[in-house]
């Protein structure tokens, strides 16, 4: 698999999908979840996905995200074809290029949080040294200096998934992709969060790419592309550029 950051004829963008249809079943209970998606995202962009249930958007970050393909269409990840790539190509590029958060937090619950944020280095082979002292840091830089080792049940739903941040850019991906990462916080805990991915955008250049059903949460994105029916209904920008 070769993933470059640019081409001859200057940068490519980070993702590009071309046509891409999504069909599940077949035949009579054939259901299409996209219909023939064309969309672009350069690097540093802060994209917000909204739409209704059953409207695509899901599907549409599960291919971006390599946990899917299409039924038809080209899905490009720095001019690369992931369409050509085999399961294990998708799951270096997983690995090595994107980063996720969810809205459940998905983590283990026995362990604490240090070895949780460790979890995408150890299935790197980084060396048990280097993955304590990337993983401090990445828990540092998401406020949790001094929780290391507290396990999830003995952290707040808004710490759970500041240590599922740290985990998501510990390995410092090119795309960060959220999940309704503020679904099961309160207000408060979901502006936090959303600060904290706001900043890891503006400061670190973290492309970021995030679902959410929540217009106040949308508003910290800098670009908005609404679904329904499985196309794109809407793809406004706003805000400063960058």
């Amino acid at each position: 698999m070769i993933v470059t950051s640019a081409s001859e004829t200057g940068p490519v963008p980070l993702i590009e999908l071309r046509g891409v249809t999504k069909v599940y079943g077949r035949g009579s209970a054939a259901m299409p979840a996209l219909r023939g998606v064309d969309m672009t995202i350069n690097e540093g962009e802060f994209v917000a996905v909204m739409g209704p249930s059953g409207s695509g958007k899901s599907t549409v970050m599960n291919i971006i995200g390599c946990l899917d393909t299409p039924t038809e269409g080209k899905y490009l990840f720095r001019n690369a074809p992931v369409g050509a790539m085999n399961r294990n190509q998708r799951a270096m590029l997983r690995r090595q290029h994107l980063g996720f958060v969810f809205q459940g937090f998905n983590l283990l619950n026995r362990t604490s949080a240090l070895e949780n944020v460790e979890l995408p280095l150890i299935y790197r082979g980084i060396r048990a040294a280097e993955r304590h002292n990337l993983a401090r840091k990445a828990l540092t830089s998401v406020g949790l200096s001094g929780w290391e080792h507290h396990t999830p049940g003995e952290l707040s739903g808004g710490q759970q998934q500041r240590v599922a941040i740290a985990r998501a850019i510990v390995s410092q991906p090119a795309v960060l992709l959220a999940d309704e990462p503020t679904g099961n916080l309160d207000t408060a805990r979901s502006l936090e969060i959303m600060e904290l991915l706001s900043s890891f955008n503006k400061e670190l250049g973290v492309t970021i790419i995030m679902v959410t059903h929540e217009a106040d949460m949308a508003r910290f994105a800098r670009r908005v592309i609404q679904f329904r029916d499985g196309l794109i209904a809407a793809d406004e920008r706003h805000g400063e550029e960058g």
